[in-house]
């Protein structure tokens, strides 16, 4: 390539455009490119300008946890985007909180309008439940009645935006492979045959028949003498 010297000072400059576009012809589209507009010719996408309609879709959940007398409810209100369109998404638009315990009222506004936000500026949403579910109570955590434990009442509600996100489609659920689920389905049905609950009178070494007894609550209570004693605690009717 030659080289060229500019003996001049630049004042302008434009850019050189390809053939096709000088001569005024389109350019080849990729046909597997998304398109940019649907049957209405145009499509709607989440922004923070997107105002609000005057109905939306919206999902309550009931978080009731042992170290609070009264429960949260949690609503999470969704938008559906380009509705009867091959276009149609349906995505969160805002969160309420609500609970009569009002301990948590300054954080729950604060949260709820901070996470509302988020879900109005649209585009991946689902960071925010990974951030709400590591955050850690310093008084500990608690368990839930399945056996699952939670570091924290924010991180249930992580949990619980994390549900729903799932449940709308704006995230894939958590699934296991065949294998890891057959092994936790034989651990299970191992350990409760090993901790199956007995019957109380199965296995006993006081007489077959014997009543309860209402002071030791044992199955010892017999018929000795004419008055119901206990072969236990040696209770007797007849004193």
């Amino acid at each position: 390539m030659a080289r060229i010297t500019i003996g001049k000072r630049i004042v302008k400059y434009r850019v050189q455009k390809p053939e096709a576009e000088r001569s005024g012809a389109a350019p080849a589209r990729d046909p597997r490119a998304r398109k940019d507009k649907d049957t209405t010719g145009k499509v709607v996408w989440m922004h923070e300008k997107l105002e609000r309609p005057e109905v939306l879709i919206g999902s309550t959940y009931k978080i009731k946890t042992p170290v609070s007398d009264h429960a949260m409810y949690l609503t999470i209100n969704d938008i559906v985007l380009n509705e009867g369109t091959e276009h149609e998404h349906r995505r969160p638009f805002e969160i309420f909180i609500n609970s009569k315990n009002l301990d948590h009222f300054q954080w729950i506004v604060a949260l709820t309008r901070i996470i509302s936000a988020v879900f109005r500026k649209g585009g991946d949403v689902a960071f925010l439940t990974e951030e709400l579910k590591a955050v850690f109570d310093p008084r500990g955590g608690y368990w839930q009645p399945g056996g699952k434990f939670m570091p924290s009442l924010v991180a249930e509600i992580g949990y619980v935006v994390e549900r729903h996100l799932q449940s709308i489609g704006l995230m894939p659920a958590a699934e296991m492979d065949a294998a890891r689920r057959q092994l936790i389905e034989s651990k299970r049905s191992e350990w409760e045959q090993r901790h199956r609950q007995q019957d109380a009178f199965a296995r006993s070494s006081y007489p077959e028949g014997a009543q309860l007894c209402g002071k030791c609550h044992t199955a010892a209570v017999v018929m000795m003498d004419g008055c119901m004693t206990c072969l236990a605690c040696g209770d007797s009717k007849c004193g």
